[in-house]
């Protein structure tokens, strides 16, 4: 069975779940064993399990080569309580899975996860400001507001300037933009960005809209130092004044600024495990446990690196500013610590870089409810932001561009003619509401098939074209469209009446065409007796 890459949506977690243990059922060899003095059939030994499993994930595309043994025996764990594998004697449910020689097997039902229903999350309609309103004070006519092309006669009023004829106009001052609604617009467009990068129809199925916070949005996009750090404004959120001291004694290795070093060996391992047990005891992952189907769905882009990096900046956003914050000063010290050639080892047995994986994973990203693939996915995710941690805790330049430059459009001022149609450059902004499927096909039905029959009724009624050209567009017409041709023409005698045929005269028999027609004279030969 080749392994399949599985891009972002919803339920990511449980598909690469059902993914993983397709792969290893089929993968696992099976033999015969013997322990105790008794022979079992179709089994393997623990060790051979954590081989075979270590190898499918390295070489999946979906969890990739950093993925470590001691990883691998804690997802053998998860799949021995969870029923995919059982002990020789039918037993399971207990996490006490080890590398050693036990045996175990495969259970005859299918231990495949199913689907979890999610309540749908409601669409939130942001509402924006009625820009035609007039101002609060001296009253003014209303202006007719409609959607218009613009046609040759609008043309004439626009530019009706260069040629000396101003026509009666009025500037209309649109309402000056409060800051929920310039935060309102950050978050539609964001959440719209975001959507269409990660390729989905909705977000409802991987976020509840009505938990993204706007004015976070704004925070994290404006106050920042000139470093890129977000700024908080409450200051008892931010990390204690020890924590970032120790922080900075191990990214600055060995000079140390802020921080006396003690002559004792190991000191720099107390220092990474202070880090550590601090980040640890967080009630909630800094990514929030309200983003995490977001973030898991934005792992099925990491084939992709522009896009995943595009993806997580704009996840990154909807942050709250002090998650943010920390986020940004995690990753970037995990990623000097790693590049530290100075810095003496913090484990005997683990990488550097490893080791910063395996200690901050859970608290970057983990599920409220404890989800069995929580630690693989979390590693893979923790390891890309350490390599693009520059690119993806910035803002993303282009998104903030294309909002300042459309609330600066929102609030300019518009000329509009007296008497003439409103501005038709921008429409007012219009929203998606969901139908049912019997109202999708009834407007996929009555929408294209009445223009159709308009353009079939033209052809019929028009009597300028010769009866030659009209059978001719009208075969056509009925080979492209048959059915509103067949309901135009139900039958062929209501095609028959458009169409009369006319009585062809017989021309008149001739007198002369009865007589038997002039032969030519043959001579014949005589004989003479």
């Amino acid at each position: 069975m080749e392994p399949r890459l599985v891009g972002p949506g919803p339920y990511r977690a449980t598909r690469l779940w059902n993914e993983i243990i397709e792969l290893f059922r089929a993968g696992m060899p099976l033999r015969k064993h013997r322990c105790r003095f008794k022979s079992y059939e179709r089994c393997f030994k623990a060790s051979e399990a954590v081989e075979c499993l270590h190898e499918l994930l390295g070489s999946n595309q979906n969890f990739g080569p950093e993925v470590t043994r001691d990883q691998t025996v804690k997802l053998l764990k998860k799949f021995l309580k969870n029923h995919v594998i059982e002990d020789i004697k039918g037993r399971w449910g207990k996490e006490d899975f080890e590398d050693d020689g036990r045996l175990y097997r495969f259970p005859p039902s299918s231990p495949l996860k199913s689907y979890p229903k999610k309540p749908s999350c409601g669409k939130e309609v942001i509402k924006f400001p009625d820009w035609n309103e007039p101002r609060a004070g001296p009253s003014q006519e209303p202006i007719p507001v409609k959607c218009v092309a613009m046609n040759s006669e609008m043309w004439y009023k626009r530019h009706s300037i260069a040629i000396g004829e101003v026509p009666a106009c009025k500037l209309v001052f649109r309402r000056e933009l409060t800051q929920t609604n310039i935060e309102e617009i950050w978050k539609s467009m964001t959440l719209s960005r975001l959507q269409k990068v990660l390729g989905l129809d909705s977000l409802d199925e991987v976020l509840d809209t009505k938990l993204v916070n706007s004015k976070h949005i704004v925070q994290n996009v404006y106050n920042v130092n000139k470093q890129g750090i977000v700024t908080l404004e409450d200051k008892s959120k931010e990390l204690p004044h020890w924590i970032l001291s120790a922080m900075k004694c191990l990214v600055n290795w060995p000079s140390c600024s802020d921080l006396k070093q003690p002559t004792y060996s190991g000191f720099e391992r107390d220092v990474f495990k202070t880090i550590v047990d601090y980040f640890s005891q967080m009630k909630e992952p800094l990514l929030t446990f309200n983003f995490f189907d977001v973030f898991v769905s934005v792992l099925g882009l990491l084939q992709k690196p522009s896009k995943a990096v595009e993806a997580l900046q704009i996840s990154c956003l909807l942050l709250p500013p002090e998650n943010r914050k920390r986020l940004q000063l995690l990753v970037r010290m995990m990623a000097r610590i790693s590049l530290n050639q100075d810095l003496p080892r913090l484990s005997e047995s683990v990488r550097t870089r490893t080791l910063m994986v395996q200690a901050f994973s859970r608290c970057i990203l983990c599920s409220k409810d404890e989800i069995d693939l929580d630690e693989l996915l979390a590693a893979k995710l923790v390891s890309f932001l350490m390599d693009n941690y520059q690119e993806i805790l910035s803002v993303p330049s282009a998104l903030k561009s294309s909002i300042e430059d459309h609330v600066v459009h929102l609030q300019r001022v518009q000329i509009k003619y007296a008497g003439a149609d409103s501005d038709a450059t921008l429409p007012p902004p219009s929203f998606c509401h969901q139908i049912t499927t019997g109202e999708f096909e009834y407007q996929r039905a009555t929408g294209s098939q009445e223009p159709l029959a308009a353009l079939l009724e033209e052809i019929v009624m028009n009597k300028e074209i010769s009866l030659k050209d009209k059978k001719k567009k009208l075969k056509q017409f009925q080979k492209s469209y048959p059915e509103v041709y067949r309901v135009r023409f139900p039958s062929p005698e209501t095609e028959a009446m458009l169409f009369p045929e006319k009585t062809k005269q017989k021309p008149p028999i001739l007198m002369w065409a009865l007589k038997k027609p002039f032969q030519p004279f043959h001579r014949t030969r005589s004989f003479r007796m």
